[in-house]
């Protein structure tokens, strides 16, 4: 480490994870750096984004999946009201509808969650210097799975079906015809060839699409 990191301002990192294990473990390892510092540990993704408007970190480490919210709607809240918070998701696999939308959204880095603390600790200091960090394990995968068979719509439309709602619920949030709705998930239903529209959501949700 550099005298400049060992003397100048801590950087200050928020993580979130819906295991406390991990963040635990990972927020005493990254304690050890003497130029970063743990400000706030979360578990779900509305209380990383409470914590982060409370400790206003310089850096959010945020799992792609989460309670509540994922770690890319996250993000995306985080770069409209901290704009000097730089996001980074970690996940397990690397779906293309993942990091496009990631980097959409301004996240700063993707890695798997396989990295060592010390990789970690040097990927934070990087994205705090402003350069981006996408894993190039992470974005073989996205590439190799491919892109996604639906239209914008109907990704949409399987995005209102995740939690189980019915069609006339979708049509209400979407603001389109039940009828409307109906041909969109049974386009979405074919083309995943999945059983019914919450079979259909789910995958789309694995791979990314949604």
């Amino acid at each position: 480490m550099s005298d400049d990191q060992q003397t100048g301002p801590r950087i200050r990192v928020l993580l979130a994870d819906d295991e406390k294990l991990i963040t635990g473990a990972l927020a005493a390892l990254l304690g050890l750096a003497e130029d970063l510092t743990v400000v706030a540990e979360a578990s779900t993704g509305p209380e990383a984004v409470a914590l982060a408007r409370l400790h206003r970190p310089d850096v959010a480490v945020l799992d792609l999946q989460m309670p509540g919210l994922d770690g890319l709607a996250v993000a995306e809240t985080l770069r409209r009201e901290l704009p000097d918070c730089r996001p980074m998701i970690v996940t397990s696999h690397g779906r293309p509808g993942h990091l496009k939308r990631a980097l959409r959204v301004g996240v700063r880095g993707f890695l798997p969650k396989t990295v060592s603390a010390r990789d970690l600790a040097d990927i934070i200091r990087t994205v705090h210097a402003g350069r981006r960090y996408i894993s190039s394990e992470l974005a073989a995968e996205a590439i190799s799975a491919g892109d996604s068979p639906l239209t914008p719509r109907e990704a949409d439309i399987l995005a209102l079906a995740v939690d189980g709602s019915s069609i006339a619920e979708i049509a209400e949030q979407a603001g389109l015809t039940v009828g409307t709705v109906r041909n969109h998930v049974s386009s979405a239903v074919s083309k995943l060839q999945a059983e019914n529209r919450h079979a259909a959501a789910r995958i789309a949700q694995e791979h990314g699409w949604i």
